[in-house]
């Protein structure tokens, strides 16, 4: 593993920013948690950092700071060297995201509610990288401590945070006029002030690594949903979670850009392989179809046919469609405040 505070990483990560400045290697306890940098120590480490004269090809020796090891270095792919958060990662389109990032080259942080299942999902990304790649943290989205500390356990373990995939969602559906108050919180509390308390809690380390070095950017990215752009019938409490996602989103990205920060959502179209489809017990099928939802309906397949035959493409969205526009918003650097659809063309903007 790597550690090393967030200010060093954003530097080590960029190598048009200070190239040839280096961290001596400290030695660090298995298990030994670093801290996020107080207000001092974060001015003393910015003067050490400002003093070094990257020209004269020295080496700089800031002790007690941190340490890098040879797999970070050697990291590659189209994420190599990102540090990436990946929210609702113990299954579904969180686990198969962290799976391609892991692959490309990342650290990759899963954070999900399912404590035991994010754990294994992680352990199964390190088997199948052939390193320690991946790490389980336990995570409830609607609740500030404990998105804190998911945060803090990332910058601790792994030095910095470069990339928020917030994708955990929950869906309740109904309609307006029977739809329990309690299922209407749910849903809100999860897929907006969720999104809301996880990008308050990296936002100051991602303005760290920015400060210390300007040239780096970082992304924040929420794993919307074409309700997000559309109304959608019977279903009402996602659809305005999701509307709600993207006004934040805007709202983000104007206010994040002087620190660095890149805000924008991805809007995928139904994934009908995940659990949020799928699932025989809860999953949309099982709801749809329950609620009446899907007119004529008798099976799942059912209402698998009458949603697909909505898509120009004639398929459901997969991981790496999704994927594909993760990558463009990642290395577009004259981007922000989007929401990017991946529908099939069952949504197009105008």
């Amino acid at each position: 593993m790597m550690k090393v505070l967030p200010l060093l990483r954003g530097v080590m990560a960029q190598n048009n920013c200070l190239p040839r400045l280096r961290v001596e290697p400290l030695t660090v306890a298995v298990g030994e948690r670093l801290k996020l940098p107080d207000e001092a120590d974060t001015g003393r480490l910015l003067a050490a950092l400002r003093a070094a004269a990257p020209s004269n090809g020295r080496p700089v020796m800031l002790e007690g700071v941190g340490v890098v090891t040879p797999e970070f270095a050697m990291a590659s792919g189209r994420a190599a060297g990102r540090i990436a958060l990946v929210t609702g990662a113990a299954q579904g389109f969180g686990y198969e995201i962290a799976c391609e990032l892991a692959g490309q080259g990342a650290w990759v942080a899963l954070a999900d509610i399912n404590v035991a299942g994010v754990a294994a999902a992680a352990e199964r990304i390190n088997i199948a990288c052939g390193r320690q790649t991946a790490c389980g943290v336990a995570i409830n989205v609607t609740d500030l401590a404990s998105v804190q500390a998911a945060v803090s356990s990332v910058v601790s373990l792994f030095g910095g945070l470069d990339l928020l995939v917030s994708n955990a969602g929950v869906l309740k559906a109904g309609s307006v006029k029977t739809l329990p108050v309690a299922d209407f919180d749910f849903v809100t509390n999860v897929n907006y002030k969720g999104f809301f308390l996880c990008t308050q809690a990296v936002a100051p380390v991602m303005a760290l690594q920015h400060l210390a070095c300007p040239h780096t950017w970082s992304d924040i990215i929420q794993i919307n949903s074409k309700s997000g752009l559309t109304g959608s019938n019977k279903n009402g409490a996602y659809a305005g979670s999701k509307f709600g996602g993207i006004g934040l989103t805007q709202s983000f990205a104007m206010e994040l850009v002087e620190d660095g920060i890149k805000v924008n959502a991805i809007c995928p179209g139904n994934f009908y392989d995940g659990p949020l489809w799928s699932d025989p017990q809860k999953g949309l099928f099982k709801q749809y179809l329950d609620s009446g939802k899907v007119p004529g309906a008798r099976t799942f397949a059912d209402v698998k046919a009458f949603y697909e035959s909505k898509v120009p493409m004639r398929r459901g969205c997969t991981t790496p469609d999704v994927m594909k526009a993760i990558y463009y918003l990642m290395d577009q650097n004259y981007e922000t405040g989007q929401a990017l659809p991946v529908t099939g063309g069952q949504v197009m903007l105008s």
